[in-house]
């Protein structure tokens, strides 16, 4: 206890007496601090590509490194969106130090974004070039997991309609237009209610019409395109046209966003707008090496063009893990063949039904060459060398997805439209690289 009589000491606070020599930022943020990893790595990378105002007209520019900076940062630390990040280069000191104490605006936050997609895949590449340097990512004859994960769309469920609540909506609109132009021709006609009128409601009427069949026109032809590529799947060879598909009732169009789809999220318990964000990880490094958005609702058709996305900085790939949504007999078959029927040296690990409970003693014995797919490729994962190596798929590719939704807290695209999305997944997963490099110590090496 304190002795009775002595008065209490407290640190003094002076928040008058202006600082007599600048500061450091430098100082203010600890030696092991993201940021500083962040502005080493931004300087090793060759940001030649960036756009800029090349004639110098106008006012001064931003540098290419600092704003690319500032964007990864900001993804890797949870702040997402132009508007959230502006007001960080005052408050956060860790930006201040990134900015050199600049502060660009939210629109020149977004026009770079926007603008500098090269330049985004192009850093994606060379980080991965980066961790090959620091001898965390080995280059070639790569082990990959590959999953998808559903992404929120900047879309609100409240702006979507389905092909039937739109023609059920669509006859209305169509009758209140009949009735509209008849009271307009009637002699007798009342008057609308008071600031109504006859030219705005019917103009606002053709509007809704329009926006209505707009949707309907879109999801057939989304009907009529996925027809097609079933009939390419299953009977390529089948002479004549195809019949004109008829959507589902509840095939949906958002008028938000038109190019998300409804996805089912959360262990398919609820659906939401939504895109689907793929990823291809290295299990040694958990370096995300291969990245893309799609619009399928599932992922049946996804892995030959996710492997595919791995970027060339990571070089050959040996082992694919992904689980039973992506397999298929036809894809495996493209990833572990060429065309003329050699084999490619790929091997793919890939669950194709539940696991027995209970241990064997000894491995299965290998099913004839004659067999179906689906036996052969269960007999893969069920050998004891199967099973250690499809282990790695649970705990690479899944708790990276973990990580960027859970500790940094990305759920939901800022952005709309695929175009846009697929931009942003990419600096996602480039600021999650960065941060897995700075959490395993890299020791940054220039080329």
């Amino acid at each position: 206890m304190r002795p009775r009589g002595l008065p209490a000491r407290y640190v003094t606070v002076d928040r008058e007496t202006p600082m007599l020599l600048p500061p450091d930022l430098r100082d203010w943020v600890p030696a092991d601090h993201l940021v500083h990893f962040v502005i080493d790595a931004i300087g090793e990378l060759d940001v030649r590509m960036a756009r800029v105002n090349e004639q110098g007209s106008g006012s001064e520019q931003y540098p290419p490194a600092m704003m690319l900076g500032l964007l990864i940062y900001s993804d890797a630390t949870g702040v997402f969106g132009s508007r959230r990040i502006e007001p960080t280069t005052y408050e956060n000191v860790a930006v201040r130090l990134l900015c050199g104490d600049t502060h660009p605006d939210h629109d020149t936050i977004c026009s770079f974004r926007r603008q500098n997609r090269e330049l985004l895949s192009r850093s994606f590449a060379q980080v991965l070039e980066l961790a090959a340097r620091c001898r965390v990512l080995k280059v070639g004859d790569l082990t990959v997991a590959i999953d998808g994960t559903k992404v929120l769309a900047n879309a609100s469920r409240h702006s979507a309609v389905s092909y039937g609540r739109a023609g059920e909506r669509l006859r209305q609109v169509e009758w209140e237009i009949e009735q509209l132009l008849a009271k307009a021709e009637a002699d007798d006609a009342q008057p609308l209610q008071d600031g109504l009128s006859l030219e705005g409601e019917l103009a606002r009427r053709h509007e809704r019409k329009a926006r209505l069949q707009q949707a309907r026109a879109e999801i057939e032809a989304r009907a009529f395109a996925r027809a097609q590529q079933e009939r390419a799947r299953k009977a390529p060879d089948q002479p004549g046209p195809p019949a004109p598909p008829t959507p589902a009732a509840t095939d949906q169009y958002n008028y938000t966003d038109p190019q998300n789809r409804i996805m089912p999220v959360g262990g398919k318990t609820r659906f939401e707008q939504s895109y689907n964000a793929q990823a291809a990880v290295e299990v040694e490094s958990r370096l995300i090496v291969g990245q893309r958005v799609c619009q399928a609702t599932n992922d049946k058709e996804q892995l030959v063009p996710t492997l595919a996305s791995v970027a060339p900085a990571a070089g050959s790939v040996k082992e694919v893990l992904t689980d039973s949504g992506f397999c298929s007999e036809a894809a495996v078959d493209q990833i572990e063949h060429h065309d003329e029927g050699q084999p490619t040296g790929i091997t793919v690990l890939a669950a194709v039904g539940r696991k027995a409970h209970g241990r064997t003693v000894a491995d299965p014995p290998a099913p004839p060459l004659a067999a179906a797919f689906t036996e052969r490729m269960a007999h893969r994962t069920a050998t004891a060398a199967g099973q250690t190596r499809y282990k790695l798929r649970q705990q690479t590719v899944e708790p990276v997805f973990g990580i960027i939704k859970q500790a940094i807290g990305f759920r939901r695209f800022m952005l709309r439209g695929l175009e846009n999305v697929s931009l942003e997944w990419i600096l996602v997963t480039l600021s999650y690289n960065l941060r897995r490099l700075h959490t395993l110590g890299a020791v940054l090496k220039a080329a």
